[in-house]
């Protein structure tokens, strides 16, 4: 080789090290100017590099003999509202500083202290899903477009465990606060349940869970921002893949309406209806912070709203009560003939006087019966709603 062809190498070896360290250097300088220093915190430890979600997301949970001799068998599945845990990021930069962190303290640092008085009951149904709003991470950073927000919901990722550890199978992750800290938060959260083993769906990603031989597909929208519009141009095809994969049960769960509204408007129930035309066995509704009544449309159900389920945004909300919704599937040699449901009125704290976050059933009967007063009350507004709210299973 002559050292004019050597020299030539050299000198763009050297050029194409000055590029890389530029295009480096203009890198770093556009994250720091989308991201100001003090909107970076870290509750923990550096977060653990997620994977891309994957279009379908299934567990199986070990199957029981459970049919009986005359083949009967039932599948319940049981709905909540909003679970929002944590810190608001926007009031109180750390946990510990929060109403939360505060309450946590209080009850010795377990973690998971908001579920202890519905644990036994959502350890005695086949699958519990709950809307979980806010962002699971150790290290997030505001995005621009939210550094005016009222509330940012933030939670460690090891919080993610407090929900299989409570019977808690499922969540669905679409809402107005699951992009509170943008995609890195949205795909540190979803990577955080996954790993705990909780089944997730949203938009792109049908939940799956399959228990004593039933599978059941769950699927999730939100309708903000022209979503109506989307969710009629997919529904019927994402319904039909559920049935496809061999979804036995399809449930869709809709994060819809206004907040602090008792009943839906007129979009939300002729989506509600559609999704039924669609195929869909259930359809579940939160958002507004409010018990919404419930619509039995061509045998099947819609619940409009579930309101909140265990809510850390506010120390003390106007309204505290809510209701858990329940459906039992019955089956006889393999194949549904019937359904029925209840609901377990509850208050979102087990404190009347302030928010304590622990989810509660109600024992007295004024409480109860406010709760199925309200429901019965805004029934009104519906076109089919249910004559009765059981609040126990039939015989």
């Amino acid at each position: 080789m002559s050292k004019r062809l050597l020299n030539a190498i050299l000198w763009l070896l050297l050029i194409c090290l000055t590029l890389n360290t530029a295009l480096v250097s203009a890198e770093e300088e556009e994250e720091s100017s989308f991201f100001d220093a003090k909107d970076s915190i870290i509750v923990t430890a550096a977060p653990t590099p997620v994977p891309t979600p994957v279009p379908v997301f299934t567990t199986t949970e070990p199957t029981q003999e459970t049919v009986s001799p005359s083949g009967l068998m039932s599948i319940v599945i049981t709905a909540t509202g909003d679970l929002t845990i944590g810190t608001n990021y926007q009031a109180y930069r750390n946990l510990d500083a929060s109403i939360f962190g505060k309450e946590l303290k209080r009850q010795g640092g377990k973690i998971d202290f908001y579920l202890r008085n519905v644990r036994s009951l959502l350890s005695e149904d086949d699958l519990t899903i709950v809307n979980f709003e806010g962002t699971l991470a150790d290290q997030v950073r505001v995005p621009s477009n939210k550094r005016n927000n009222q509330f940012l919901f933030l939670a460690p990722i090891d919080y993610a465990q407090t929900l299989p550890d409570n019977s808690i199978e499922a969540a669905t992750m679409e809402n107005n606060h699951v992009m509170d800290f943008g995609e890195e938060g949205y795909a540190s959260t979803m990577n955080a349940l996954q790993s705990a083993g909780v089944v997730v769906a949203n938009s792109t990603t049908l939940g799956i869970y399959e228990v004593k031989g039933v599978k059941i597909g769950m699927l999730a929208y939100q309708t903000f921002n022209g979503g109506y519009d989307r969710i009629y141009q997919t529904l019927q095809s994402d319904i039909d893949n559920a049935r496809t994969l061999g979804c036995d049960i399809v449930t869709v769960s809709y994060h819809w309406g206004e907040e602090l509204d008792y009943h839906p408007n007129a979009n939300q129930q002729r989506l509600g209806k559609a999704t039924i035309d669609a195929g869909a066995d259930l359809v579940i509704g939160h958002h507004s912070h409010r018990i919404n009544p419930i619509e039995e449309y061509n045998g099947k159900y819609i619940v409009y709203s579930l309101g909140n389920f265990s809510f850390s945004g506010n120390a003390k909300p106007s309204d505290m009560l809510t209701f858990i919704f329940q459906i039992r599937f019955k089956y006889r040699r393999g194949q549904m003939y019937g359904t029925e449901f209840r609901i377990v009125p509850c208050r979102i704290s087990s404190k009347t006087d302030y928010n304590d976050f622990a989810v509660t059933p109600l024992s007295e009967t004024r409480y109860i019966d406010t709760v199925l007063n309200t429901l019965k009350k805004q029934g009104q507004y519906i076109s089919n709603p249910v004559e009765t709210y059981p609040l126990e299973w039939e015989k």
